[in-house]
């Protein structure tokens, strides 16, 4: 076939707001009544906060049928076969379509000032619409369901059994664990064992960070002050951060060793920060004179991290620039799954396929396909033939990526 093939690993999806009260359980509808008009107001509170109030009204102006793929199966079809992508792997949404599920659900899913019993709603309201998403086009989407595990670990155990038996294919988890045991802690394992089982791997996605350390006042609805100088600034470069703690947990917590089937995906949290991480762990795992009066921190490993990393872990690189492309050795090149961000104004489209050239343009050709698409059909178990008359439609053709585009060598 003279075109690649490509997933995306990182596309978001969800209703328009007030269509979740229909996958609700009947006993939270009452709720879910009150508190619609507080999330409506409380997300056009972020959008000032953030800096895109002016930029996601820019964004959305003329591009309505387009960024309606959020949640219409057809329009997001025609988007993707734009974008020349076969297959994409589906988060819940947020803030550019306004689109975030119910009470506290979706791809943060806060820890702090959220009703543990209401989250878990507002999660299987979206879990339900995402299993009805993918069966509209079950080739192509890859449905990840929201598990809110840090309350109740025998209902999260049951949920991605549930999840799995209707057709998605992993689990989205809070990156940030407030006052709960973090992600090292034993109570998880039989968690991690029925993903490992089930081939659900686990995601964590950038945006949850402790926004209040930043923000001030403003952040939790307080007072309409400006925030303190910086605090942007604060937020983009600690937010990597937080999405990457979980994993670190996991990583020396001896996770993988316990369950060494188990998948992890990071997913839109850059990967530029990859080779110092780990070098960092590598150096760490080391015995050096500095680590002796630490005591014996490694017998429960049989690896270093790294081996770890390489073996189970996956990036979800999102608009991965050419920088990173040429990275892709100390990254990990098997660990490379690139992505869209479709429908948010920092993704690719619709500008998707100068921007994937542009970052692997010149590159060997076996390189190119196993991040644009192999890599990412491995890791979820996709069946590539029935993918393959998809992309030999509409994915972008290899010649291409010698020839380069708008000046890119």
């Amino acid at each position: 076939m003279n075109r690649h093939l490509v997933i995306s690993s990182d596309g978001h999806a969800g209703l328009p707001p007030e269509r979740y009260r229909d996958y609700l359980d009947p006993k939270f509808r009452e709720a879910f009544d009150l508190a619609l008009p507080i999330q409506l107001e409380r997300t056009a509170q972020m959008e000032k906060l953030f800096l895109v109030d002016e930029i996601n009204a820019g964004w959305r102006q003329g591009r309505e049928r387009a960024l309606s793929g959020a949640w219409d199966s057809d329009a997001r079809n025609e988007v993707i076969d734009s974008d020349g992508v076969a297959a994409e792997v589906l988060f819940p949404d947020g803030i550019t379509e306004r689109n975030a599920p119910p009470f506290g659900a979706g791809f943060s899913m806060p820890s702090e000032e959220v009703v543990p019993e209401l989250q878990w709603a507002g999660s299987r309201a979206h879990n339900r619409w995402m299993a009805e998403f993918v069966q509209m086009a079950p080739e192509r989407r890859v449905g990840l369901a929201c598990v809110p595990v840090l309350w109740d670990i025998s209902e999260a155990v049951r949920e991605v059994h549930w999840a799995r038996e209707n057709g998605l294919r992993g689990v989205i988890l809070p990156a940030m664990w407030g006052a709960q045991p973090p992600y090292h802690h034993p109570r998880y394992d039989p968690f991690w064992a029925a993903c490992a089982e089930l081939k659900m791997p686990v995601h964590f996605h950038s945006g949850l960070a402790p926004t209040q350390d930043y923000f001030g006042a403003a952040a939790a609805g307080e007072a309409p002050t400006a925030p303190p100088p910086g605090a942007m600034g604060i937020y983009v470069t600690e937010v990597v951060w937080y999405v990457v703690r979980p994993l670190t947990f996991m990583l020396w917590g001896g996770v993988f060793e316990r369950h060494p089937t188990l998948g992890v995906a990071i997913t839109e949290g850059t990967t530029i920060w990859v080779p110092e991480y780990l070098h960092l762990l590598e150096q760490r795992y080391a015995e050096t004179h500095y680590s002796q009066k630490l005591g014996d921190y490694r017998s429960h490993l049989s690896m270093s991290p790294v081996d770890y990393f390489r073996r189970n872990v996956r990036l979800g690189a999102s608009c991965m620039p050419r920088r990173e492309a040429e990275l892709r050795a100390e990254i990990g090149l098997s660990n490379i799954m690139w992505g869209t961000d479709y429908p948010h104004p920092e993704g690719s489209w619709p500008h998707t396929r100068e921007q994937m050239i542009n970052a692997f343009c010149g590159l060997p050709e076996a390189e190119v396909a196993a991040m644009l698409g192999g890599n990412a059909a491995a890791f979820y178990g996709l069946d590539v033939e029935k993918l393959a008359p998809i992309a030999a439609r509409i994915g972008p053709e290899k010649s291409a990526f010698q020839r380069g585009a708008q000046g890119a060598p």
